[in-house]
């Protein structure tokens, strides 16, 4: 049995050199993740940390649902390390993180960052 994500065997092929090529699909991942909308993405973070602004997008364009952007201002990261903000962004969002969100990138900024 192939791996998802793994050519199937029959599809490859050697070119004269004898270095392998493949000629046929991938097969498809076992795990899709469903994806979530922006918006409710931002309203969650919101909710979660303490007078958030929360601007959410798709990273790669409207067609991908779980690739996302997200800018999150709050003065709850005052005195904290980039590390720390970060995490607290992955703790609003919780199970969210494993199981709607396949990868975030993610910029933070208390008030008076975004300001300057």
């Amino acid at each position: 049995m192939l791996e998802p994500g793994t050519y199937k065997d029959a599809d490859c092929a050697r070119t004269p050199s004898g270095r392998a090529t493949t000629t046929g699909a991938l097969l498809p991942r076992a795990h899709k993740f469903p994806g979530m909308d922006p918006a409710d993405v931002a309203a969650i973070i919101e909710s979660e940390l303490a007078d958030a602004e929360a601007t959410v997008s798709r990273a790669r364009g409207e067609h991908d649902d779980d690739h996302l952007t997200a800018t999150v201002v709050s003065p709850a990261f005052e005195g904290q390390s980039l590390v720390q903000q970060h995490q607290q962004v992955y703790d609003a969002l919780d199970d969210h993180m494993t199981t709607d969100i396949h990868a975030l990138e993610l910029s933070t900024y208390t008030p008076d960052e975004y300001e300057e």
